[in-house]
């Protein structure tokens, strides 16, 4: 077929989505909600299917990933949009589209944006030494970090000086797969700030200091284990390979910080969400059905304008030498908006419990006296964050413990701490396991650190990990 007939094909779906999108906007729509009991199961195809597509397609088809994935998130998305709002019509399609976006798509990615940009901006100089010690001390202050700036912007800001630490090392990918493990991932543990899960349920209610409360326990155990074992390892590949008799980074630069000032706008940030979390004016603004409180629209916007303002005080040279990209950002921001709208016949039926599609997954985190098991709740939320996206995955979990933020922070408290650990803690266990991974790993490549592939990291962390987790469940969620 002609190139030209291709695009003007293309044209015409593109006229078609948006047509469908505006008629299902064009009439206000209360907020109203369907029987998930009543739905079919195939209703979830599309949530899985764009899961799988994350999974499966970047490691079977790179290239035409690379080119093709907005494509993949729109397919899947139009596959559930147009069959629900055929079915149930346009106005409870529009209500179900404008409540993702504004109630959770555009907060989560706005926040994302925001803490990727900041930490784009600053730049760590000086040629570091990676001896043992040094590099446990970097762990641990990206682990510390990672709560408060996100394991995404922790993880840009210190993976390429810990990289050229080691640079005159002859091996250097298993400091990577331990700087994944702990600030990657665990270290995200403690705030809403630190991975997209959490800030989830800061959205659905979940105080802003709940996880540092109920999960610094487990984090500072896992933390401790893996930088005792990481210590141990690399003093030992330390003594026994030696360092390279010339360091290939040139050692006259200074250490300091090129664009200190995106700390202070760090600090906006973390005012941001503290802000959205206890002013409460109580006013709020009813868009198509979705309650928009007046400090979630503040907190918003001031992401927008921390983005902006880091973008016009940052030196150009501090993006160069960070080699800041904004297609990271741009494959989850289109990712996610496919992920945020197909989950929503999913959340519809786990909230339908046992009488539900999913019954069966129910009944598996489910004690027979009907009362959730924690223990079963972690491995499973984890389970599936390790190998799909943790986000969704963690708000699919929240809804099939019941969804009421009340009893989950009240008595219900351990099961949310499992479901928060499972999907924070397990997003380790693979590369597509968190966003960071992924771009971690393609980082160091870039740096000729020989990194092991898909199967080979699980080896990794499936040797370090597994053993940890198990020991955390015996500890904390019997």
């Amino acid at each position: 077929m002609p190139p030209a007939t291709n695009k003007l094909r293309r044209a015409r779906a593109g006229r078609t989505a948006a047509g469908l999108l505006l008629l299902a906007l064009a009439t206000p729509a209360s907020a109203a909600e369907f029987d998930g009991s009543q739905l079919a199961f195939w209703w979830a195809v599309p949530f899985i299917g764009i899961l799988l597509s994350i999974a499966v397609w970047p490691l079977a088809g790179p290239r035409f990933w690379h080119h093709h994935f907005g494509k993949i998130s729109a397919a899947w998305s139009l596959a559930f949009f147009i069959p629900f709002g055929l079915m149930f019509g346009l106005r409870m399609a529009g209500a179900g589209l404008v409540h993702a976006l504004l109630a959770e798509y555009i907060p989560f990615i706005l926040l994302l944006t925001a803490l990727f940009t900041v930490s784009g901006g600053i730049y760590i100089r000086g040629n570091l030494k990676g001896t043992p010690l040094l590099n446990c001390a970097i762990l641990l202050v990206g682990g510390v970090l990672a709560s408060f700036m996100g394991t995404t912007g922790a993880s840009m800001l210190l993976i390429r000086p810990l990289i050229r630490a080691n640079d005159d090392r002859r091996s250097a990918a298993h400091v990577v797969i331990f700087f994944i493990f702990i600030v990657s991932n665990i270290g995200g543990s403690l705030t809403p700030l630190g991975d997209p899960p959490l800030f989830l349920g800061f959205l659905k209610g979940v105080p802003f200091f709940w996880t540092v409360a109920h999960l610094l326990p487990d984090t500072v155990f896992l933390i401790a284990v893996l930088l005792v074992l990481f210590f141990l390892l690399d003093s030992y590949l330390y003594r026994k390979e030696g360092v390279r008799p010339v360091d290939p980074t040139p050692s006259d630069e200074r250490f300091g910080f090129d664009g200190a000032a995106n700390f202070a706008l760090l600090g906006v940030v973390v005012g941001l969400v503290l802000m959205s979390g206890v002013w409460n004016p109580g006013i709020v603004f009813d868009i198509y059905g979705t309650p928009v409180a007046l400090p979630s629209l503040v907190r918003d916007l001031g992401m927008v304008v921390v983005t902006l303002v880091s973008l016009a005080i940052t030196p150009g040279g501090v993006h160069e030498s960070n080699q800041f990209s904004w297609a990271p950002m741009q494959e989850v921001g289109i990712l996610f908006a496919g992920i945020f709208l197909t989950i929503i016949p999913v959340i519809a039926m786990l909230q339908a419990g046992v009488d539900g599609p999913f019954g069966a997954v129910v009944r598996a985190v489910t004690r027979a006296d009907g009362s959730p098991n924690p223990a079963m709740y972690f491995w499973v939320t984890g389970t599936l964050s390790s190998v799909l996206d943790n986000a969704p995955t963690y708000l699919v979990f929240f809804n099939t413990a019941g969804g009421n933020t009340a009893e989950l922070i009240g008595p219900l408290e351990t099961t949310l701490a499992a479901i928060s650990a499972g999907a924070v803690f397990m997003g380790a266990m693979t590369y597509i396991g968190n966003a960071p991974n992924l771009m971690v790993k393609a980082i160091a490549e870039d740096q000729d650190v020989k990194m092991p592939s898909f199967f080979g990291y699980m080896l990794w962390s499936c040797g370090i990990l597994l053993p940890l987790y198990a020991l955390q469940t015996w500890l904390f969620f019997r």
